[in-house]
Order: structure tokens, then sequence, then C-alpha cells
């Protein structure tokens, strides 16, 4: 795991036991792709989090954005559930495990949950906000050019994105496509509307007329 503690743009990764097991989880457990994205949101949310001068615990926040996406592996796409509950309740289990206080549990598992609705998190707290944070930037560029170049060039050299657009898109894909159901309501649905033949996308509205309330 050479390099995986070092300090881009002056954020360090706790040295901690509980941040080693979970990254040696992670490592083990994901692809690379989803493993250098996740660190990514754990540098680039630190950094919003410095720019929006917020105080965070920068251990949750790692393990938080560590395991955010762990939901989206093969071993989970039979499970019937949202991808953000499946990961949700893999750190929730990996703390508890650590008999982490179970504040701590609940703020981790709500950032990962409610890492894909946005409008929320931002007004949670700072470790919940700043998952989103990082995952908005790393994967949408929202607040782009709010890192300083080098900054960012640092961390994208620790943990380089070849290709990272169309290969998210296809680990998205590939994590909801046999859970279609899940994406009900949530931007998720996008994903399999443009990669997912025959994908129909649920409506509120249609969903309200055709209720069997007669009014």
């Amino acid at each position: 795991m050479t390099g995986d503690f070092s300090a881009p743009a002056g954020v360090r990764v706790p040295d901690s036991r509980l941040a080693r097991e979970a990254t040696e989880l992670v490592r083990d457990s994901a692809s690379d792709l989803v493993y250098d994205h996740s660190r990514r949101v754990f540098f680039f949310g630190s950094l919003q989090g410095r720019n929006r001068d917020l105080s965070f615990d920068p251990e949750l926040l790692y393990v938080a954005a560590l395991f955010h996406d762990l939901g989206l592996g093969e071993a989970f796409r039979a499970g019937g559930r949202r991808f953000e509950v499946d990961s949700a309740d893999e750190a929730r289990r990996f703390l508890q495990a650590r008999q982490v206080p179970e504040d701590s549990i609940r703020r981790v598992w709500t950032a990962i949950a409610l890492h894909t609705t946005p409008g929320i998190p931002e007004f949670m707290e700072p470790e919940v906000a700043l998952v989103t944070a990082g995952v908005e930037y790393d994967v949408l560029g929202i607040g782009y050019h709010d890192v300083d170049e080098a900054d960012r060039a640092a961390v994208v050299a620790l943990h380089p994105r070849p290709d990272f657009k169309q290969r998210i898109l296809g680990a998205f894909t590939d994590g909801m496509r046999p859970r279609p159901e899940t994406t009900l309501g949530t931007v998720n649905a996008d994903v399999l509307a443009h990669y997912v033949p025959g994908f129909e996308r649920w409506d509120f509205v249609r969903t309200i007329l055709d209720s069997p309330w007669a009014e």
C-alpha cells in the first residue's frame, strides 16, 4: 500500500489503526477505479472543508469516503437495495466491530447513504456534507475551481483518473443494472436511462394520477 498515507495538497490521511484497517479492507474489496475515486473523494472533500472553514473529523470523513461506493460491487448486486445503503451498512458493520461510538457510526452511515441525494447533505454535519462535496467534485466537477490547480494535480498524481468519466459510468451501470427499481426518484436513474436499453424511468406525476384514489 505504498503511498496510501501520503499528504497531497497538505491533506494527510489519519494515521490510525481504524484508518489503516479501512484502507486495507476497501483496497482488497474494491476495484482500482473505485478505490482511487474513493481516496480522491476524501482529499477533495477535505480541501472543500478547508475552503468552507468547516471543522470535521478526518477519520470519520476518511472511512465514509472509502466505503461510499463499495455497494456497487458484484457481491451486492442481487440484494435489491440501493447501493448507497449497502455501502453504508458495510461501513456500519466495520465500525461497530471496532466499537466506534454510535453517533460517529450514524454520521458515517448518513454520509454514505445520502451521497447521491443532492440538496440535503450540505445542511447536515460536516462529515456528511463533505463526502457529498468530494463526490460532486470528483465525479461532476462541481466547485472545480475552488481547489487550487497545484493541489488538484497533487491529488490526481497520487490517484490518477485515466478515462475516469466513462469508467465510472460503467461501474455505476454495472452496479445498478440488476436492481433498476432502486434508482426510483434518484439521479441514478439517469445512468440507466443512458446505458440500459428498455429502462423505464419512474414517473412521479404518472404514479399520482394512476394511484387507486378516485380523486
